[in-house]
């Protein structure tokens, strides 16, 4: 067995048996998410007809790396009785379940405005237990609650029968997750508590752009950082919406939904530089701009690169973004690092499933990073990346007991199969003319550094692998944003 995988495989065991899940990627705390409203009875003749939902995402005012939600969603309630009914109707302002938010912290919605028929009705937050079933947000989950009861925003509505009464509710969301993306959750679980099925649904996720699938990442997530909460994938992309429609829905956990979008002001970011290559395509800034927000929107932390057809797209777009950028821009250093570094990112991901470099992947970065040493030989990140491939590859990358490294994989000799420690066929990269260069100067890291960023942008257990190789290797690549 290859040495490496053995390495890997131990790796594996070593994070499922020791990761607990309460801060397993140490992502910032979630905020509530927004829900469908409840009876305050368990027995009832109204039935939720219809319901529209439309979660308006914008750049959070506070802080421009993250994201809000205006929610406004509309009900068309009809007491299918031949009685009236007063019920007080309920919104949850906390989690359901009852726990906090993973940081012993019960966060609020603090704002939230409802109207009955078009008219404003005041509401009351009391604290209730929440008596429709056992919630289940999530899947299931241990019989254990921080608190019994959970605070609602209460307020009373008349149901005359065989008549439709409309309820307006709305409140702003808070996006959770790490740059650069952004998740909202709504849960439609807590339509249950109506009589019969939810008749229609729609769901409405509007972005301040042209929504696709790169800015709203819907297929090939990564599950296990949302357990049993799966982004929906059958929504239609038309203009600056997505939308998603049901009908008659006997709402259960798994109907509750989420929504991870690129943090508005990086997509934004990244229409204006293309916008500015359009305009100027000698412009070698934007190119490297642009390619830098590439990389961002790619580089999911702990190893991982996103791996949907849409990501994929992405890492091609930074991938010659980078080129243009270092053909115009041939002396910065620092270019040539972080093209080098998204080339890793990627060969790191195809090495780890036993892939063949076609591309040279790996010849091009190391050419790129003895670049970046000669045009400044104490280029710190440029050796922190060498160290990481010499970890994992040292094959490839020799690093010396002075701290200098030598790039064994653009020497002449014969070199070994590639991608190196796989069993495979051997595939040689092309040798090449330019001799190994000794990267030297002060002690390399002694232990790999990551390629930039804290966390992925969604917290759970199932990214825990990567995060153990995060944990064997300390990586760090750059300034977090």
């Amino acid at each position: 067995m290859n040495k490496r995988f053995l390495l890997l495989s131990l790796v594996f065991m070593l994070v499922f048996m020791l990761v607990t899940p309460a801060h397993a990627d140490a992502a910032p705390p979630e905020p509530p998410p927004g829900s469908n409203i409840d009876p305050d009875s368990e027995l009832t003749q109204v039935r939720m007809v219809a319901e529209t939902v439309t979660l308006t995402v914008s750049e959070d005012p506070v802080a421009d790396n993250k994201a809000i939600a205006k929610t406004e969603a509309v009900f068309t309630m009809r007491n299918l009785g031949a009685t009236e009914e007063k019920l007080n109707v309920r919104f949850p302002l906390s989690f359901l379940d009852g726990n906090s938010n993973g940081y012993g912290q019960f966060p609020e919605i603090q704002s939230i405005d409802v109207k009955v028929n078009g008219e404003t009705v005041p509401t009351q937050r009391e604290m209730q237990p929440y008596t429709i079933g056992e919630p289940n947000l999530g899947g299931p989950k241990p019989n254990r609650h921080e608190r019994e009861e959970i605070p609602w925003a209460v307020f009373e509505v008349v149901f005359p029968p065989n008549q439709d009464v409309t309820i307006e509710v709305v409140y702003d969301v808070q996006g959770f997750g790490i740059y650069p993306y952004q998740a909202f959750k709504y849960v439609i679980e807590t339509g249950v508590g109506w009589n019969g099925t939810i008749g229609s649904a729609d769901v409405i996720l509007r972005l301040p752009y042209e929504t696709n699938k790169k800015n709203v990442w819907v297929e090939d997530i990564v599950t296990g950082y949302l357990p049993d909460w799966h982004p929906p994938v059958s929504g239609v992309f038309s203009g600056n919406e997505v939308r998603w429609k049901f009908e008659n829905l006997e709402p259960t956990f798994e109907n509750n939904m989420v929504f991870v979008v690129v943090t508005p002001s990086v997509w934004e970011s990244i229409l204006i530089e293309m916008e500015n290559t359009s305009k100027n395509p000698n412009d070698g800034e934007a190119w490297c701009r642009l390619a830098d927000l590439y990389q961002d929107v790619v580089d999911m932390s702990h190893y991982q690169l996103r791996s949907d057809a849409s990501g994929i797209e992405i890492f091609e777009s930074g991938v010659t973004a980078y080129e243009k950028c270092l053909s115009l821009l041939p002396d910065d250093p620092s270019h040539y690092y972080q093209y080098a570094n998204l080339l890793w990112l990627d060969y790191f991901n195809q090495y780890l499933l036993g892939q063949p470099d076609t591309r040279n992947e790996l010849g091009t970065m190391l050419q790129s990073l003895q670049t970046a040493l000669e045009l400044d030989p104490n280029f710190d990140e440029a050796k922190r990346l060498l160290a990481d491939i010499n970890f994992w590859i040292p094959e490839a990358v020799q690093q010396n007991e002075d701290g200098s490294f030598t790039l064994l994989g653009l020497t002449a000799t014969p070199i070994p199969p590639t991608p190196w420690g796989a069993d495979l066929t051997p595939t040689a990269l092309p040798t090449s003319t330019i001799q190994p260069v000794t990267a030297s100067t002060a002690t390399a890291s002694p232990t790999p550094s990551e390629p930039t960023k804290t966390s992925n942008p969604l917290c759970g257990s199932a990214g825990m692998i990567l995060l153990g190789f995060g944990l064997v290797t300390g990586f760090k690549r750059k300034t977090t944003k």
